[in-house]
């Protein structure tokens, strides 16, 4: 998750801070100047801004005072809490901010070598697949000698406001970080992989099963160190920043610095007992205003807690901005929770191992249909199967599969304008087992995330053993733009792009033979197969050509449900199909019988149920049992 570091801007920190050094000068970055384009996209009058450097803000100027805590951090006059809340977590995980703000030591202001400051900073982020090193100058915005963005508790201490100063330079300006999403500036701490939740869906306030459920979930991200944030959807305009009358505040970003079971009761009674009670601890990133309601600060469920317990839990009674409710409590409250989850990726860890891919692509046009890549969402069925085309395997009977689509981030300049998001998403299909070429005609739809004009799209389903074709759309055809697509499942998934329409020609077609007709063959299911004493193990083979399909094998019934299907491409119209259902046996398996299908494309009449026959040459007679087979067939290879 921590490699491939690529320098932001070609500028290397270590080489222009020895030439600051040598120079004995401090350093001014020229791709992000101490002006007004590097704060605002527009061009509209606002207040007078000097930039400062902290020497000339304060005494004694500090990366951190005090080490790093979420309670340094305070919301400036742009509307960036969802930023500030992503940093308040952030600070909670050390192996996580040492990654953004690496060398931190070597650069921190040492009062006893003040030779060794230049001036210049560098931070780290996780940007389309690979971490990004910002390198910047010291200068920050201030009015009246006050910092008047993300600033600390600390007069003299700078590290959130610097890290702020890299994340509006890799956005375009300062003016971009105002409303963004907190998701994002999660994925781009960690290389995480966000996922929003609706607390509006399911009735978790009422239905405890589903809420337990959620708070495990929620438990294991945190546990496993990741970072989640939370907030009350704000309707209208009037809504935002509405203080509710239980002290919470809408459409504002809460950072979630803690999760866990508390145990009620005091001393060995509480121990036996063991009643516990799912509580979050939350974080406004104003550094003030708190939730009033139950398990607030000063209110009287505490006295059910121990002391020993509300020590542990860090519980203070100080309008700091942070406090404890319960989940249920929060379930009712609020509205979204976005967890960034950590996809731990490594052979050596105790707990679960995700295998990922990750893959970019791009939705480009052209005027040839084959070669154009930007179809739109499914309601444009004309264009969809032009979008870009991904395969991936199911290997296990069913898996838990992760797919996130990230689209390339936009920044906002003056020259430029405000940066704006795609509407994005994508559909799953379950496809054919031997599918090697593009889907040109619907099949049977797996999942599909929603779409929505954010960076990023998650999803999380499970899914039968099988193979799979996921097709990421912009909404409206005709929109371009690159994208991240990353893929994780249990066992490797073998996730490639399928780029050609039907097999290609090549200097030996003319000798071997080129595809006359695609054939697809989907077998449902079976009825009245021989009898045994626990019913068949049966399984079934598909054969054309050479190329064979086969089902899993479907146990202890004389009516399975295969639901395979394969295509194939066909040299010779006029050989038939084979379809053969076998039992599987310990030593050999026994062979139940077989179908021949014509698959002519004149054939108007797609679903067939069939007599089995035996394998005779000359005159075949029937054995027991009977297939349904569902067959398509078209003289264009681009058809199926």
């Amino acid at each position: 998750m921590f490699s491939c570091l690529t320098t932001y801007e070609g500028q290397s920190y270590s080489s222009l801070k020895r030439t600051c050094l040598r120079k004995k000068v401090l350093f001014e970055d020229p791709h992000f100047p101490a002006t007004d384009d590097s704060l605002y996209y527009d061009s509209a009058p606002r207040p007078s801004v000097k930039w400062k450097r902290p020497k000339d803000i304060c005494e004694d100027p500090r990366l951190f005072v005090d080490g790093i805590s979420s309670h340094d951090l305070h919301q400036g006059q742009v509307g960036n809490c969802w930023f500030v809340a992503a940093c308040s977590s952030l600070a909670s995980r050390e192996s996580l901010w040492q990654k953004v703000i690496p060398d931190w030591k070597e650069q921190e202001w040492d009062p006893e070598k003040p030779e060794a400051y230049a001036g210049i900073f560098h931070f780290q982020f996780w940007r389309f697949g690979e971490w990004i090193d910002v390198v910047i100058d010291d200068q920050l915005p201030t009015v009246n000698n006050q910092l008047i963005y993300c600033h600390s508790n600390s007069r003299n201490e700078f590290w959130c406001a610097l890290v702020e100063k890299a994340y509006a330079k890799l956005a375009g300006c300062y003016q971009a970080l105002d409303g963004g999403n907190t998701a994002d500036a999660l994925v781009d701490f960690t290389g995480g992989v966000s996922e929003p939740i609706d607390l509006t869906e399911g009735d978790l306030a009422t239905d405890e099963a589903k809420r337990n459920q959620l708070f495990e979930r929620v438990l294991k991200v945190h546990s496993r160190g990741g970072l989640i944030s939370a907030s009350i959807k704000a309707v209208t305009a009037a809504d935002m920043e509405a203080r509710l009358a239980c002290g919470l505040v809408k459409g504002h970003a809460y950072a979630i610095t803690d999760v866990r079971k508390v145990r009620l009761g005091h001393g060995l009674l509480a121990f036996f007992k063991s009643e516990k009670l799912d509580m979050i601890r939350l974080r406004n990133p104003w550094g003030e205003r708190e939730w009033t309601g139950p398990w607030s600060d000063t209110s009287e469920e505490w006295q059910k807690v121990s002391k020993s317990e509300r020590e542990k839990m860090g519980v203070t009674v100080q309008d700091d901005g942070e406090f404890w409710m319960t989940f249920e409590d929060m379930c009712r409250y609020f509205t979204d929770i976005i967890k960034c989850r950590l996809i731990n990726t490594s052979y050596l860890s105790i707990h679960k191992t995700w295998e990922e891919v990750q893959l970019r692509g791009a939705w480009t046009q052209h005027e040839d249909p084959q070669l154009n890549r930007s179809g739109g969402c499914i309601n444009h069925k004309d264009t969809f199967f032009q979008n870009p085309q991904y395969v991936f395997d199911v290997k296990k009977p069913e898996d838990e599969v992760l797919i996130c689509i990230q689209q390339q981030p936009k920044r906002s300049t003056r020259r430029e304008g405000k940066g704006e998001n795609l509407a994005i998403g994508f559909d799953i299909y379950k496809v054919e087992e031997n599918r090697q070429y593009r889907m040109h005609s619907l099949q049977h739809k797996a999942a599909s995330s929603i779409y929505i004009n954010s960076r990023s799209v998650f999803l999380r389903t499970d899914q039968p053993e099988g193979h799979y074709v996921i097709i990421p759309t912009t909404f409206d055809p005709g929109h371009t733009g690159e994208f991240l697509l990353r893929v994780f499942t249990d066992v490797p998934a073998n996730c490639r792009e399928l780029c050609l329409d039907a097999p290609p020609h090549s200097c030996w077609s003319s000798l071997c033979g080129y595809p006359q007709l695609v054939t697809q063959v989907h077998v449902l299911g079976a009825a009245g197969l021989k009898n045994s004493p626990t019913g068949a193990n049966s399984y079934v083979i598909i054969k054309c050509e050479g190329a064979k399909v086969q089902s899993a094998v479907q146990k202890g019934t004389s009516t399975p449900e295969y639901d395979v299907k394969g295509v194939f491409y066909r040299k010779k119209p006029g050989q038939p199909v084979t379809v053969q259902i076998w039992n599987h046996r310990a030593l050999k398996d026994e062979f139940l019988g077989q179908v021949h299908l014509k698959a002519d494309p004149e054939d108007l009449q797609a679903l067939h149920t069939l007599h089995l026959r035996d394998r005779s040459s000359h005159q075949p007679s029937d054995l027991p049992g009977t297939i349904a087979v569902r067959v398509l067939s078209s003289a264009s290879l681009t058809a199926i």
